[in-house]
C-alpha cells in the first residue's frame, strides 16, 4: 500500500465516512463501543489512536444492509 491509494481516518472521521458515503447511521462513540464488543469494522492502531482503512469500512457498511423485501412481515 502507497500513501496515494489509501489513508487511514481516525475514528471520528471514520463515522463520518460511514454517514455520508453510505447514509448509515454512525458515530466514533459507537465505534468505540463495537472495538470493545465486536461487530465493528477492522481497524489498526497508531499508538494509542483506532485508524480504518476506507476500504475496511466499506466491508463492514456493505455487510450491515439486508437483502431486497417487499413486506416486512416477510420471515428473514
Amino acid at each position: 500500500m502507497t500513501s496515494t491509494t489509501s489513508r487511514y481516518l481516525r475514528r471520528s472521521t471514520a463515522a463520518h465516512y460511514v454517514r455520508e458515503t453510505w447514509g448509515l447511521p454512525c458515530s466514533s462513540k459507537w465505534l468505540a463501543k463495537l472495538a470493545v464488543t465486536g461487530g465493528g469494522p477492522i481497524f489498526r492502531k497508531a499508538g494509542r489512536f483506532p485508524i480504518y482503512l476506507p476500504a475496511d469500512l466499506d466491508q463492514w457498511a456493505g455487510s450491515r444492509i439486508g437483502e431486497p423485501q417487499r413486506s416486512t412481515s416477510v420471515a428473514a
